[in-house]
């Protein structure tokens, strides 16, 4: 239940802090039914395509030899020297990073790799039970595949590294309008907006959009109030995507109006402008949507996300402590009257769609078959 919920979530989406906890609270205790659950989930399977976070896909694939494809979501993952993300290193850390060589940056990221090595333990624990070898650090080098990585993002929001594994194919975004994760908020994702979500967006001008993706919509805060009170400032419509009843606000300002959920691809495309938490999921819907957007990020990937998103010029950013009306609003009249950044978003949208990351990914695992 959401209630259940939140207090994990919360924990899950605390900074730098929610990093640490999601794996000694979450993944680690849950090593065993993982690695169970995946092996038998890959029985007779022709190849194992994974994620970062199952960490114990590796330890599956050395024991049954099936064949291996890992993938990277967003660029956070590579902890590349040459193309620094803001997360590993901090707020503080990065602009001194940014002008850094890649060589000295590699050894800093060799005092990280240090530093989490026991996060790894209860891994390199389950792997001297199932008697296989230590093996590479489970979130740097021991995440990929020697035989294919799918780096599965745009090169707009990450090109190719030199420290990038030799054997990643770089796809472009895998699009998907993905269900908020609430109790009894789900939805058939196949279909479109709901009759009155169409009939709001046809009474007017663009809205701006306001919504925090699928994790973090379970620790929205004040998000929603906030935002709403930024519209009324900015005497601009919205839409506000909740994900579930206890995040609507009490009395929506006129012009206003709360959905638990709709499909980015459709309603993306038809908004002013768009605020969001900045997982990659929500980040690739709005570059491919070609619109300006604000980003507040929470934890993860998020705040690379963002950063990157300013650099290209397309969106600028906020922390989630000083998201409040009167910021939100000046940053949103800002972002709105800025031509170049709107122009600028439209030509990398119109470059996004043409790329086609599902089937080229697709391509790939069947090249591997």
């Amino acid at each position: 239940s959401p209630e259940d919920a939140a207090p994990i979530i919360q924990k899950v989406m605390d900074g730098s802090r929610g990093t640490e906890y999601l794996f000694h609270e979450i993944i680690m205790p849950a090593r065993h039914d993982s690695y169970a659950d995946l092996l038998a989930a890959t029985h007779d399977a022709d190849v194992f395509v994974s994620h970062v976070l199952p960490m114990t896909a590796p330890l599956v694939v050395e024991k049954t030899g099936v064949p291996w494809i890992s993938t990277v979501l967003a660029p956070v993952s590579f902890f590349s020297a040459y193309d620094v993300s803001m997360p590993p290193l901090g707020a503080i850390a990065f602009p001194l990073a940014k002008v850094l060589p890649p060589a000295l940056l590699s050894q800093i990221f060799n005092l990280g790799k240090k530093h989490t090595e026991k996060w790894m333990a209860p891994i390199y624990g389950l792997r001297q039970e199932l008697g296989l070898p230590r093996g590479g650090h489970p979130l740097f080098a021991g995440q990929h595949s020697p035989q294919k990585v799918l780096a599965l993002f745009s090169e707009h929001l990450g090109a190719p590294q030199p420290d990038w594994p030799p054997n990643t194919v770089q796809t472009g975004f895998c699009f998907y309008d993905k269900r908020g994760v609430m109790a009894g908020t789900r939805h058939e994702t196949r279909g479109g907006l709901t009759p009155e979500l169409e009939a709001f967006l046809n009474q007017g001008e663009p809205p701006l959009v306001f919504t925090l993706g699928s994790a973090a919509v379970m620790d929205a805060g004040n998000y929603f109030e906030e935002s709403a009170r930024a519209a009324q400032i900015l005497k601009r419509r919205a839409v506000l995507l909740i994900g579930d009843e206890i995040n609507k606000p009490e009395n929506l300002p006129n012009g206003v109006a709360a959905f638990d959920y709709a499909p980015y691809s459709q309603l993306f495309p038809r908004a002013a402008a768009i605020v969001h938490q900045g997982g990659v999921g929500t980040t690739a819907q709005a570059m491919r949507a070609g619109k300006p957007m604000l980003v507040m990020p929470f934890s993860h990937d998020q705040p690379d996300n963002a950063y990157r998103m300013q650099k290209l010029g397309i969106g600028c950013q906020i922390s989630r402590k000083k998201y409040r009306a009167q910021r939100v609003a000046q940053e949103l009249q800002t972002l709105l009257a800025d031509s170049t950044c709107a122009k600028r978003a439209a030509h990398i949208g119109s470059q996004v769609r043409e790329e086609n990351g599902t089937k080229k990914a697709a391509d790939e695992i069947e090249n591997l078959l």
